[in-house]
């Protein structure tokens, strides 16, 4: 069995970007974390799942750090999610919805998974 622990749309301001003024300013950062967890959290107890208060704690805290590149930041977040919880895989996208470029787009995104 795989249970999977989604959160989906965690909005957090950062100062990322590969422009200097970017990182100035700062923008809107979109995450979404999914982490394959073990079965433990089948007994309803909170002392055996993944606590979502916790995983968004730790999404905040790395984001709060400027990166230069969405594929650094998205795999930084990847690693402390591994790093802090009994995750076997996590896997995190990072999408920049303002994103300037030379054509409209609704986003640029990247995803960085990692398995134990």
């Amino acid at each position: 069995m795989t249970l999977t622990v989604e959160l989906s749309g965690l909005e957090l301001f950062g100062h990322h970007g590969a422009e200097a003024d970017e990182r100035r300013r700062g923008q809107l950062f979109v995450f979404d974390v999914f982490l394959d967890v073990p079965d433990e959290a089948l007994s309803d107890r909170i002392e055996d799942a993944v606590d979502y208060r916790e995983v968004v704690r730790s999404v905040r805290e790395v984001s709060g750090r400027p990166f230069h590149l969405l594929e650094a930041l998205s795999a930084a977040v990847a690693q402390e999610l591994l790093d802090r919880f009994p995750a076997e895989r996590v896997r995190v996208r990072v999408r920049k919805p303002e994103v300037v470029l030379d054509a409209p787009v609704q986003h640029a995104a990247v995803t960085c998974e990692l398995t134990r």
